[in-house]
């Protein structure tokens, strides 16, 4: 059974008549609600812009615009200055050497995690159930298909599927295994952290939290074929389950780390 998160509350909008159209695809695409402007009828609305798409709280207070950026901003300086594998995710996945495992990345957000991993040099399949961040993550992987300097290496190595992880991994062919599985639950943000951006509450108010933690892990694996990746926060417990092989700490954020011990 699928277990898709259908939020309410939001709808898909053009910025502009001519945009009216791949409003509707999107709309149709991710069975999200469809309004012909950006109106306050709706707390959050996914709006279609001639330069990319964005999500757009409503309202007094509202926050900024919500958007996948994989050629500019936080994700070009990771990309430029993030450590390279000494990085503690890429420490995790298993970088060693000249290890590029292939990679699954089971709840894919916003894809930040999976875009680090194939600039690293790993070909990673993205799951995302959300259909918010599924129309966001299409749009971001789009546009950055087409840069000049980043383009072939997205093509290349980054896919997308909209769809849930654990329905996905429960089904999977032993021919697609991958050798890793990522697993980044979504949790409710610190709410006393100025980390946490005002935008990023906004998204995790609409996105929700991961209810099904314990079987995505047991799903994973199953799935994996060499070991299974789960981010938490640094101080948070350890998921239901087995214990991990092990854990590698950054400043706000743990990797456990599950090896696969069986023959594959």
């Amino acid at each position: 059974m699928t277990d898709i998160k259908y939020p309410t509350g939001i709808a898909v909008a053009p910025e502009t008549p001519e945009l009216h159209q791949e409003a509707a695809r999107i709309a149709t695409e991710f069975g999200l609600a469809q309004m012909d402007v950006p109106s306050a009828g709706h707390p959050f609305i996914l709006t279609v812009t001639p330069a990319r798409l964005e999500l757009r709280e409503t309202g007094i207070n509202a926050a900024g615009a919500i958007y996948v950026d994989f050629a500019g901003g936080t994700a070009e300086h990771r990309r430029r200055f993030g450590g390279g594998r000494g990085q503690p995710l890429a420490r995790a996945i298993g970088l060693r050497g000249g290890a590029t495992p292939t990679v699954l990345d089971a709840t894919a957000g916003l894809g930040r995690d999976a875009f680090v991993l194939a600039c690293l040099g790993c070909k990673v399949h993205l799951l995302e159930r959300s259909p918010v961040a599924s129309a966001l993550l299409q749009d971001g992987l789009k546009r950055a298909s087409t840069d000049p300097e980043i383009g072939a290496m997205v093509r290349e190595r980054m896919t997308l599927s909209f769809g849930d992880g654990l329905v996905f991994m429960n089904q999977i062919s032993e021919l697609a295994r991958p050798e890793v599985v990522y697993l980044d639950p979504m949790y409710p943000p610190r709410t006393k952290s100025a980390m946490v951006k005002k935008e990023m509450r906004a998204f995790h108010t609409l996105i929700g939290k991961d209810e099904d933690v314990p079987a995505l892990l047991e799903a994973a694996l199953k799935c994996a074929r060499k070991r299974v990746v789960v981010k938490r926060p640094r101080l948070a417990e350890t998921i239901d389950g087995p214990k991990p092989s092990i854990s590698i700490e950054s400043k706000n954020t743990r990797f456990d780390v599950y090896l696969i011990m069986r023959n594959t």
